[in-house]
């Protein structure tokens, strides 16, 4: 097989989330354990970190490789969903695993494949531990694919817990409540392992905390120790002043050019994880940390998280997707000055939607789309509800079109933004 043939075969073959959603999914952790235990245990091979969350975990997980990264260290870096490239899921030192490696491990193990059955998460997850493996890297950061507890990441035991954000998405899988939410994310945290809380939730402290002691891992929540401001927004760069807890008059700046103001909450785990990795042994000097921060995107070749792709006017993209995601988005957007708000949308079918549109603007204009995916939410039904909350949208074949018609209708003084879903960002032919 080819690499097409190889991408082809494992489409066809396994169940893949982001084309049927729950479906694809296969509860328990058997299929993971019997795909490694095949490999050799790959992942008991080289030192990781695991990141879990509802919001943030992959630029966490970007920005902690890219510190590893310049701090010397053969990083590997595991993530999804990929925007464009399979690769992209499978990155050492910012670089995509090559076509080549992909063909090999699937034509290599086709009959472990025919035997197991596994979901094509399940596969991707045990070929990133085998490539991490045979390359013999320092250290990997393993961003979980959905919950935590029973996600087939969640075979490794890292030197370093990190949880982001709790928030509504997937509630049909992960449960109703923050609390439940909670509870499985938690389900990463292991004896002894310390656990980097992002961002500190009345609803869900209590249950990290509780489990963590259950473990007997010490629990950081990094907000109470690290106080970030930002200063200025210029040239494309985010300075950020941070203090922190032991050190109150003590004052560190950063550039971060990952200009989402959430970035905030995820550089504030980020900090946190490096300030116990030092204690750990790891060497990661003061200028790696900055070079890491201030260059993460270039390093890793994050893309779509707030990402500038035009100017006049201002034209924004971004895989924000549910509630809690979406509500920064809009909030930062109210930051900028405009003339007006062009807003290129599209959705998957399992969102809360009535949670989603009363953080919609209502004097905006949005160009409504989908996704090849058959999990998204027609653009037809997409614009029936546009127009039944009494907003006015225009229908569009794909995202791509939808952004030359924002284009062609707006001012040099507007604002465009260009978000919903990660698929639809994904299309876009700019990122």
């Amino acid at each position: 097989m080819n690499y097409a043939q190889t991408l082809h075969y494992l489409y066809d073959r396994l169940p893949v989330f982001h084309r049927i959603g729950a479906a694809a999914l296969k509860p328990g952790l058997d299929n993971i354990r019997a795909l490694c235990a095949a490999l050799g245990n790959p992942h008991e091979q080289f030192k990781s970190i695991h990141v879990a969350g509802t919001n943030g975990k992959g630029s966490t997980s970007h920005l902690l490789a890219a510190v590893l990264q310049s701090a010397g260290y053969k990083t590997g870096l595991h993530t999804s969903p990929h925007l464009k490239h399979y690769g992209e899921r499978f990155k050492i030192n910012g670089q995509n695993i090559p076509e080549a490696d992909i063909v090999a491990f699937v034509a290599a193990h086709v009959d472990l494949i025919e035997q197991i059955k596994p979901s094509f998460f399940e596969i991707s997850v045990a070929l990133a531990f085998d490539y991490f493996a045979r390359q013999r890297v320092d250290v990997a950061v393993i961003e979980v694919g959905l919950g935590g507890r029973l996600d087939s990441t969640n075979i490794i035991t890292p030197d370093l817990c990190i949880i982001t954000n709790i928030s509504f998405d997937h509630t049909e899988l992960l449960g109703d409540t923050l609390e439940k939410i909670a509870f499985e994310k938690a389900g990463i945290i292991k004896k002894g392992v310390p656990v980097v809380i992002s961002e500190t939730q009345p609803e869900t402290a209590p249950v990290f905390q509780n489990r963590a002691d259950e473990l007997q891992s010490k629990v950081y929540f990094a907000d109470k120790n690290y106080r970030l401001k930002t200063t200025s927004i210029e040239s494309g760069g985010r300075e950020v002043v941070v203090s922190d807890a032991l050190r109150p008059l003590h004052h560190t700046s950063y550039t971060l050019h990952l200009l989402g103001a959430y970035q905030l909450k995820n550089l504030t785990g980020v900090l946190q994880a490096v300030d116990i990795l030092r204690q750990m042994g790891y060497q990661i000097s003061d200028e790696a940390l900055q070079t890491g921060v201030s260059q993460a995107a270039r390093l890793t070749q994050l893309k779509g998280r707030w990402q500038t792709i035009g100017q006049a006017p201002t034209t924004v993209a971004d895989v924000a997707h549910n509630y809690a995601g979406l509500q920064e988005s809009f909030q930062q957007i109210n930051r900028y000055s405009f003339d007006k708000l062009h807003v290129v949308l599209g959705f998957v079918k399992d969102k809360d939607l009535d949670s989603i549109f009363k953080l919609l603007p209502r004097q905006a204009h949005y160009y409504c789309c989908a996704a090849d995916s058959p999990r998204s939410l027609p653009a037809t039904d997409l614009l029936y509800l546009i127009n039944k909350e009494g907003m006015v949208g225009s229908l569009y074949s794909d995202v791509n079109q939808a952004l030359a018609s924002a284009r062609e209708k707006a001012t040099a003084h507007d604002f465009i933004y260009v978000g919903g879903s990660t698929f639809v960002v994904s299309e876009l032919d700019e990122v």
